[in-house]
């Protein structure tokens, strides 16, 4: 989960055409360098997780892990007005809605990262990512962002190639990931949908060296920088394994105490590591 985070943080400043870098060489933290919206969704749905699974392992009800989702949006929604919210969100937690949108958007997908981490198994990380995505975002393909993601997440973390990810998703979400980076970064501008940024935020983890070069690549794409990046840098994290020492670090510095404490509790609760302690 870390890497979605950090992710968030290092695109950030480059989000939105008129802040886009279309390069990977660029700082990787600024006094720009902030979270978003994308981490404290990221914590809501960690933090729904365990409070429906207080210990990792089995499956939980699926109204009670729906209805946490939704608690926990609106807990740190509320936290954190000013995180950078889409409009039609800003007012379902005004409303402190119950009900979902509609939306086709990609806060469906950078949001869903923990849900990868928290099943042993694929069937449950796709039925429970579509349930994380569905308490706002129930356009069909807010969920297939979602699922998708996820499902990446946890290929990645289960051992596979890049190739059998690719594979994967395309045959099952019907993705284009036929395009590289170089054919997609000169025209492509600022989309905030499922099927105009998830698709190519996995094409940057499947042409990424390493979870640096990930993140480097997918904020070179331009467009929705900071979730571009939140998504392959949640892939990456799973296939190349705990971030390097300091981009974790830089990352810590940028969340206060009580978002590190949702963090620290998340790998207490997956690995008995806290990662608000980097050694």
């Amino acid at each position: 989960m870390l890497g979605a985070i950090a992710g968030d943080i290092i695109g950030s400043p480059y989000e939105f055409n008129r802040n886009n870098i279309k390069t990977t060489d660029f700082p990787l933290f600024s006094k720009r360098s902030r979270f978003t919206d994308d981490t404290v969704m990221t914590l809501a749905v960690a933090q729904a997780i365990m409070r429906v699974m207080p210990e990792r392992g089995g499956v939980p009800d699926k109204n009670a892990f729906a209805d946490a989702v939704i608690d926990s949006m609106h807990e740190l929604g509320h936290a954190y007005p000013k995180a950078g919210y889409g409009s039609k969100f800003v007012m379902w937690l005004s409303k402190r809605s119950r009900e979902p949108y509609g939306s086709i958007g990609n806060g469906s997908a950078m949001r869903v990262s923990p849900v990868a981490w928290a099943f042993d198994d694929l069937e449950n990380v796709e039925v429970f990512a579509g349930i994380s995505a569905m308490v706002t975002h129930n356009h069909p393909d807010g969920i297939k962002g979602a699922q998708a993601a996820a499902a990446a997440i946890f290929l990645a973390n289960a051992g596979n190639t890049k190739q059998q990810i690719r594979d994967f998703i395309t045959e099952r979400y019907a993705y284009d990931l036929s395009r590289t980076l170089d054919e997609i970064r000169p025209s492509y501008k600022f989309d905030a949908t499922c099927p105009g940024s998830v698709p190519e935020a996995i094409t940057a983890f499947l042409e990424g060296n390493s979870y640096e070069d990930t993140v480097r690549k997918a904020v070179s794409i331009g467009g929705d920088s900071d979730t571009i990046a939140c998504i392959a840098g949640a892939i990456a994290e799973g296939f190349y394994g705990k971030l390097p020492k300091e981009i974790a670090l830089e990352t810590l510095a940028r969340l206060d105490e009580d978002m590190c404490g949702i963090l620290s509790q998340w790998y207490e609760w997956m690995e008995g590591e806290s990662r608000c302690s980097v050694q």
